[in-house]
């Protein structure tokens, strides 16, 4: 699965399991009328990164991404190293591999790499007393890293359309660090359909999306505070992560950051069905 920036490989049971293969792929080319995207990967890398404890293990792996160039940024890694993604995975899953994994009611919690990813795109815009959005907040994971990042007199907000998720998002930040700022009413999660956003907490200062729109909602770009950005996949197929950023007098302007794969963004019945 091509996810962002790197591809994570699934070791054969002959090798050893606390190692796992990585690969560091360029994209050489996409053909529309192939529908085809060839992958060359510039270097095949072992880790050895998740013996230990489980603190030792996520701290591990925010040392492997900050290594390869994915974590730029200290705030970001003291964050990802503070909220342990163990308790943000389903039990008897291996929290720290760097590979998306299915959470249930067809949803899935995003690799390491691209909570890394967003983070860093967003980092800015996570300043302490900022507000943050996050759709889609699945088990909570990046919806409490945003809390840590904008801090008690910030505001991070999380919105998920399936109850289930909600519920468990907030018992799984409950056992976290940021615990204390869900208590205090700094860090909420909502059930809601998030390409609704949530205006209640709006204007935000940061928007990720973490499923894939076929195009931007036009309720999140007018929850964006001028001199705000979001970040969120486009696209069916194909998808890119598009960077959208509105100026101080409220125009915007959007890139594409890198291709990615995510799951859809649709109402909770469609995704329930399957999508």
């Amino acid at each position: 699965m091509f996810n962002g920036d790197f591809q994570t490989y699934t070791c054969p049971v002959a090798l050893d399991p606390q190692i796992q293969l990585i690969a560091t792929p360029k994209v050489e080319a996409m053909h529309d009328e192939k529908s085809t995207m060839r992958i060359s990967s510039s270097s095949l890398l072992t880790e050895r990164y998740w013996a230990g404890s489980g603190v030792n293990k996520n701290k591990a792996m925010v040392e492997h991404l900050e290594h390869y160039g994915v974590i730029k940024s200290k705030k970001v890694a003291e964050v990802m190293g503070t909220i342990d993604r163990a308790l943000f995975v389903p039990d008897g899953t291996p929290a720290y591999v760097d590979t998306p994994m299915a959470i249930g009611y067809n949803a899935t919690i995003s690799a390491p790499h691209m909570h890394a990813t967003c983070l860093q795109l967003l980092a800015e815009n996570l300043q302490p007393g900022m507000h943050a959005l996050d759709v889609g907040s699945g088990t909570g994971y990046l919806t409490a890293c945003f809390a840590l990042m904008v801090g008690p007199q910030g505001r991070a907000v999380g919105v998920e359309h399936i109850p289930e998720l909600v519920t468990s998002s907030i018992k799984n930040i409950e056992k976290s660090a940021a615990a204390p700022l869900l208590k205090e009413g700094s860090l909420s999660v909502h059930v809601g359909d998030g390409r609704d956003g949530w205006p209640e907490f709006a204007p935000y200062d940061a928007i990720h999306v973490g499923a894939a729109a076929p195009e931007i909602p036009q309720p999140l770009i007018d929850q964006l505070k001028p001199g705000g950005r979001m970040v969120i996949p486009v696209g069916n197929m194909f998808q890119d992560l598009k960077v959208v950023e509105k100026s101080r007098d409220g125009s915007i302007s959007v890139r594409s950051e890198t291709s990615v794969r995510y799951v859809p963004l649709t109402s909770r019945d469609a995704q329930l069905r399957g999508y």
